[in-house]
């Protein structure tokens, strides 16, 4: 019974030792840790809105592709669907719209009119196509006095339209700008209501190989298409080849040059670098094949937009994928990019600390010996000054006492070897204060060599 009250004696000293130890190390770690994770990235969101054109430059299309890829690495990509690129610049300036990226073709605006919207990178050329009836036209200002129709009033369509219009003179009456859909256009064009109608879209459009073999249909071909070029930085002059819609019945008749906009990824400056790389790869994997004015691998690129790059994206550009990303899935890779900032601590403080504490809790079980080295230190002290029979004596009950007391010290296994010293130092006073007591003369080595 009295053994088992030892055992638990030891056991709760030895716990609060140990917390006396533990204790202060742990605040120490979480104090900081909270300081580090202060500066830990937030989580990127699960879902993501994107603002899309529904009949400018593929845009429909490569949403849709866009919501697969990302589907995959578990994020959400909704579809809002808008009037124009005008529209999707706006929304993405707006706090409160809820929309993260769009799709916007080059020129629609600028970045000085929506401070916060970075580009991600051109995705594609998509070519400005003006389709017109009657006589052959060789030039933008032959469409003087015309009925046109330019698209509707939020478009990137319209922006660009009215942008080489005004240039050559020919936006102001008696021209007739009309805002109409593209569908509504193409087939006013058709049935002969209309003069000409201004298009945005990628060469692949089925509905642009269609339009060019309509019999009384022409597609102008900008003579001057260098000149737009070098006066509106956002275009660059292309060739559609001869032929290149149909070879058998040599659709085009013959070569046109080409002015083309860009098809462009741009969010606010505030998305999370990590949904910026999952983007980007993303643009990589759908704009990355050759088209018919595209060569493999020439999109997505950092080309003028109209709006600044984003660092993330120029780091893209640069140096590709991020290392982490590579090899990890999406998530894993954000989560080691988030919390690598805790290695701070761990190294900082966690690492120190795991070897102070043992010390710490080492020094708190041997101090409970080594202070009774005091009062064996003042008796032996004592025992220089040769004290008479009645001092001995006490100093003998003394001695006793503090065996005693030091014996019932609660210690564990692997520090009783200190309890033992103590036990034989205890032994080396008692000799000589027995030998005093006996009138024995004292040997040359008596006393206390090693107190710990």
């Amino acid at each position: 019974m009295k053994t088992d009250k030892i055992k638990e004696q030891l056991r709760r000293t030895l716990r609060r030792d140990l917390w006396l130890a533990l204790g202060p190390a742990l605040l120490v770690i979480g104090a900081a840790f909270a300081v580090t994770f202060v500066f830990v990235k937030p989580a990127p969101p699960k879902t993501l809105v994107i603002a899309t054109a529904q009949d400018e430059g593929g845009f429909r299309y490569f949403a849709r592709r866009y919501q697969e890829i990302l589907k995959k690495h578990g994020i959400t990509l909704e579809i809002r669907p808008t009037k124009g690129s005008v529209t999707s610049v706006e929304l993405l300036t707006q706090e409160d719209s809820g929309v993260d990226v769009a799709f916007v073709q080059s020129g629609a605006t600028t970045g000085e009119k929506a401070p916060n919207v970075v580009s991600l990178g051109s995705l594609s050329y998509v070519p400005l196509w003006v389709f017109y009836r009657g006589e052959p036209v060789e030039d933008v200002r032959q469409l003087q006095g015309r009925r046109i129709a330019v698209g509707p009033a939020e478009s990137g369509t319209r922006a660009l339209a009215l942008t080489i219009l005004e240039a050559n003179g020919v936006a102001k009456a008696p021209t007739e700008l009309l805002p109409l859909e593209r569908d509504a256009a193409i087939e006013q064009l058709k049935q002969g209501t209309l003069d000409a109608v201004f298009l945005v879209s990628p060469a692949e459009t089925p509905a642009i190989k269609k339009l060019t073999a309509v019999p009384g249909i022409r597609l102008l071909s900008f003579t001057r298409a260098e000149a737009y070029a070098r006066k509106f930085p956002y275009l660059s002059k292309h060739v559609l080849p001869r032929g290149v819609f149909d070879l058998a019945a040599d659709v085009p008749e013959r070569d046109v040059l080409l002015v083309a906009p860009t098809a462009n990824l741009v969010a606010r400056d505030s998305l999370h670098p990590a949904l910026a790389y999952l983007l980007m790869r993303a643009a990589s994997e759908v704009h990355g094949s050759a088209g018919m004015l595209d060569r493999t691998g020439e999109f997505p690129a950092p080309l003028e937009a109209g709006f600044p790059l984003s660092s993330e994206a120029r780091r893209y550009y640069e140096a590709g994928v991020p290392l982490l990303q590579r090899y990890l899935p999406f998530w894993a890779a954000n989560l080691v990019d988030r919390l690598w900032v805790m290695l701070v601590p761990i190294i900082a403080v966690v690492v120190p600390l795991a070897r102070a504490v043992p010390a710490v809790f080492l020094w708190r079980v041997r101090s409970r010996i080594f202070r009774w080295y005091a009062r064996l230190k003042e008796i032996e002290l004592q025992l220089e000054e040769n004290p008479g029979r009645e001092m001995l004596e006490d100093m003998l009950r003394r001695l006793d006492e503090a065996e005693r007391e030091v014996n019932r010290i609660p210690l564990p296994l692997s520090y009783a070897e200190n309890l033992y010293y103590f036990r034989e130092h205890i032994d080396v006073v008692r000799r000589r204060l027995t030998r005093r007591l006996s009138g024995a003369p004292e040997g040359k080595d008596a006393g206390i060599k090693a107190t710990g």
